[in-house]
């Protein structure tokens, strides 16, 4: 459970004061306050492929059956992110289920079976238009045991079944488009996905710390 202070945390007893962030023996983190110089320029990092983050994001799941969604939705949610703040469109045949870790790989998830069987159902319904699909996890593949009529329409090349293992391999497929690996500069290559992610996270920091200055050059105090 992190917290964010000016080199405090809570004890028992009351807030304590730390020198430095260090990790406690209760598994709290110290988190400290950013600077006034970063606070001011979040862009003078020295590190400028990390710019300062200034993003809330809200998302809603129209034909959601319940008030909390798992884990099983969370690489779902980050292409959904990923295609707003890049401003790059999804297609709409194929179906996603994984769940994500800190490191934008892909964890296995339950019922795979399941929600493909459901999405093909769904699909073979409206259609089969030989574009339609699912990707699911790479870690999941071993555990497939889906009907005959799944498998004769993969075989068929009327259903797809994309296994992966990153974010970057799913956003690509779902897109059509390169992600772009990061160069030694911190920088992606022009056009890429991650390119147009970071330049649009970029303009969202500096019209953010434009807001908060007042004219004179002084931070503008925040209520």
């Amino acid at each position: 459970m992190p917290l964010a202070g000016e080199g405090q945390w809570m004890t028992a007893r009351g807030p304590k004061r730390a020198l430095l962030p260090r990790p406690l023996r209760d598994g709290l983190q110290v988190l400290p306050t950013p600077s006034r110089r970063s606070a001011r320029h979040p862009l003078a990092d020295p590190r400028p492929h990390l710019p300062y983050l200034s993003l809330t994001a809200s998302l809603v799941f129209e034909q959601s059956y319940g008030g909390i969604e798992g884990d099983s939705a969370s690489s779902t949610e980050l292409y959904a992110l990923l295609s707003a703040i890049g401003a790059v469109p999804l297609t709409q045949s194929l179906a996603v289920t994984g769940s994500v870790n800190q490191h934008v790989e892909v964890q296995p998830i339950g019922g795979v079976n399941e929600k493909i069987e459901g999405f093909f159902e769904v699909c073979a319904a409206r259609g089969l238009s030989g574009e339609q699909g699912v990707l699911i996890p790479q870690a999941n593949a071993k555990d497939l045991m889906l009907r005959a009529p799944v498998r004769e329409a993969v075989q068929d090349h009327q259903f797809y079944i994309y296994p992966f293992a990153t974010i970057d391999e799913g956003m690509e497929r779902l897109t059509g488009e390169a992600m772009g690996k990061r160069r030694g500069d911190g920088t992606y290559p022009p056009g890429s996905i991650n390119e147009r992610v970071a330049s649009h996270l970029e303009r969202f920091a500096e019209e953010r710390t434009e807001f908060q200055m007042s004219p004179d050059g002084h931070d503008a105090p925040l209520s």
